[in-house]
């Protein structure tokens, strides 16, 4: 696995922080902030579209 370049946490208020990243293959990966070492991966679009919907207030439980 290529090394991941995370982005800057995004932290809901009083929700768990998570972070995006993207390796150099073009894969795409979340991980709650300070686990970065245990990511979940899928396609890009499908952590956008995830993070969308937490941001709506639609996936909130998740967090």
């Amino acid at each position: 696995m290529s090394e991941i370049q995370w982005e800057d946490p995004f932290c809901g208020e009083g929700a768990s922080c998570y972070r995006i990243g993207m390796d150099g293959d073009g894969n795409s990966y979340i991980a709650v902030a300070g686990q970065e070492d245990r990511p979940l991966t899928d396609t890009t679009e499908a952590l956008r579209q995830l993070i969308r919907d937490i941001k709506a207030g639609k996936a909130d439980h998740l967090l």
